[in-house]
């Protein structure tokens, strides 16, 4: 007989795993969300995701008319699961500091409709210790039910991408923390139903900082690429090459503690998504909140400040470019082609090209917008969006790539020398990497973030 399973929070974390879960022959699924036009939407077995998302929307369509998979806004749902899933943003203030009105909000609302024996699994990135010293008693107080002893509780994160969300879900090993012993099997039980790759059982507090960290890895070695990008823009030396040299070190497995394996990250205009920019101060957050000592993290810190100047850097090569062309930044026309955070999705949350469009137009810049995926109300108030490329570049005096959606690969120099007035394009993805030649042969001047050989001659003070 298939059990129950609510999962609270339709978005990028909740649908795949509510859908692939449903899937499975074993569950019964219901999707919450307090957003109405979204659960209508999933009733229609309509993905109310964009971009691109294999698998995910026929996955859908399937769990729909299948009658595994409904969605709702009555948290009512919760009664009678056996277990309840919780996907909510825990966004960050500019100090670093978490915002638990999402996560709190939920807890009240599936507290209010708990019943003993339930396990709830919170999979939202969180400060480690959010889900025995935030959640587990908001849960209690809104149910009047003791943990471990009435109810059960985990923690077990995501580590999907926007774009490989189905992919990442069931082929990465997934990490299960539970309170006690029932609750990790009982969590671990419901992962291996849908998990190809091993579940990995620990404690709680242990699994938060492991989600943490792994962001937090992947920051800082994106901020050592940016900075290095920075230093060989100086020299006047193309970085992807760099790259190309430093990462060709081969895996040895002869001397595993001494391995030379290098992995220089892609260095580019700024870091964005709802994790990256987030996840390493709610580790820093996590420890100094509910940690035994006071503790610093200077690393993390300063590559949080690098990554977050890289939009800034952008605007200063813009800058120079226009300068250099005679164009006065007050009332030049600058195309921003790409606004989602990552390509071929349509996740604007915290993308640089958000920044940069905001520092272009504080200087006195017009701005259009191009983007085939994110929805307009994403976009800044102030610029022109449109999803027209030629409307975007229609008049322009520069280009700037900020996101390699797959649809700017295969433009050529012809068209940005036709539609724009001055045909000047920043490449801050290397996105034409390796097709300088052909650009400056159209007449189109081809500048790229991390390459100092197109650098010469640019001013780049503020």
């Amino acid at each position: 007989m298939k059990k129950n399973i609510a999962v609270v929070g339709m978005g990028y974390v909740g649908i795949p795993i509510a859908v692939s879960l449903a899937l499975t022959g074993k569950w019964n699924v219901t999707g919450i969300d307090v957003i109405r036009e979204k659960v209508e939407s999933l009733n229609r077995g309509v993905l109310p995701i964009g971009g691109e998302e294999p698998q995910l929307p026929e996955m859908l369509k399937r769990a729909v008319g299948e009658g595994s998979f409904r969605a709702t806004t009555d948290f009512s749902a919760v009664r009678g699961s056996y277990a309840v899933l919780i996907n909510v943003q825990t966004p960050v203030d500019d100090k670093g500091v978490p915002d638990y009105t999402y996560l709190l909000s939920a807890a009240k609302s599936v507290g209010e409709n708990l019943e003993g024996g339930t396990l709830v699994v919170l999979e939202s990135t969180v400060a480690p210790g959010t889900t025995e010293r935030i959640l587990k008693p908001a849960l209690e107080e809104a149910s009047g039910l003791r943990c471990p002893e009435e109810f059960h509780l985990a923690y077990s994160y995501e580590r999907v991408m926007v774009g490989r969300l189905i992919h990442n879900l069931r082929n990465y090993p997934r990490v299960v923390g539970g309170i006690d012993e029932e609750s990790r099997r009982r969590a671990a039980e419901i992962y291996r139903s849908i998990v190809q790759a091993d579940v990995v059982e620990t404690d709680i507090l242990t699994a938060e900082v492991a989600k943490t960290v792994e962001n937090a890895y992947r920051d800082v070695n994106i901020a050592f690429a940016n900075e290095v990008a920075l230093l060989c823009e100086a020299l006047g030396v193309d970085v992807y090459r760099v790259r190309e040299l430093v990462n060709n070190l081969p895996y040895d497995p002869s001397q595993p503690h001494a391995n030379p394996l290098r992995n220089m990250h892609i260095p580019g205009a700024g870091v964005g998504g709802h994790c990256l920019p987030k996840d390493s101060l709610l580790l820093i957050h996590g420890a100094r909140a509910f940690g035994r000592h006071e503790v610093d993290a200077p690393l993390m810190l300063l590559s949080r400040r690098i990554n977050d100047y890289m939009p800034l850097h952008t605007f200063r090569l813009a800058k120079a470019i226009l300068e250099k062309e005679g164009v006065d930044i007050k009332g030049a026309k600058v195309a921003v082609l790409g606004y989602a955070f990552l390509q071929d999705s349509d996740d604007a949350r915290n993308t640089p090209s958000r920044t940069f469009s905001e520092i272009m137009m504080w200087s006195g810049a017009s701005i259009s917008v191009h983007d085939p995926y994110v929805r307009e109300g994403d976009v800044i108030e102030g610029v022109y969006f449109t999803r027209e490329l030629e409307e975007a570049l229609r008049g322009s005096d520069l280009a700037v790539v900020i996101t390699a959606h797959s649809v700017y690969k295969d433009l050529t120099p012809a068209l940005f020398k036709k539609w724009m007035r001055r045909a000047n394009l920043l490449d801050g993805r290397a996105l034409y990497r390796g097709r300088e030649a052909e650009f400056e042969e159209a007449g189109v001047k081809y500048i790229s973030l991390g390459r100092g050989d197109t650098l010469r001659g640019f001013s780049l003070t503020p």
